[in-house]
């Protein structure tokens, strides 16, 4: 039989982030899931760019900007373009997928 003051409360990952980040939906809890975003886009980057054997300056003379451009890249820097994004991964050889969702919106579309 357990002794109730040795059991230890479970908490699920969202509970922690809703009580130390903020509850989903809200400002501060938005940022940093865009900061975390951002962060595994550079991860990535950073690991293809290896996996092809390829230097931030060899990867930036592709797209033609200056390795300082690729290293912000893949250390988060949160000031990107979708169009960089997109011409990195091209010549990293690398297919991109965006998916949008928008929530609680109706589009209509003339036609």
């Amino acid at each position: 039989m357990k002794n109730k003051e040795n059991e230890l409360e479970m908490f699920s990952f969202d509970q922690i982030k809703d009580e130390f980040i903020g509850e989903s939906g809200t400002a501060q809890r938005t940022i940093y899931e865009q900061e975390l975003q951002m962060a595994i886009l550079g991860n990535l980057i950073k690991k293809v760019r290896l996996d092809r054997n390829m230097t931030q300056e060899e990867l930036g003379k592709l797209i033609g900007v200056q390795r300082a451009q690729i290293s912000k890249l893949e250390n988060n820097t949160t000031n990107v373009t979708v169009e960089t994004i997109l011409r990195v991964f091209s010549a990293l050889n690398a297919k991109v997928n965006f998916k949008v969702e928008i929530l609680d919106s109706i589009i209509k579309i003339a036609g």
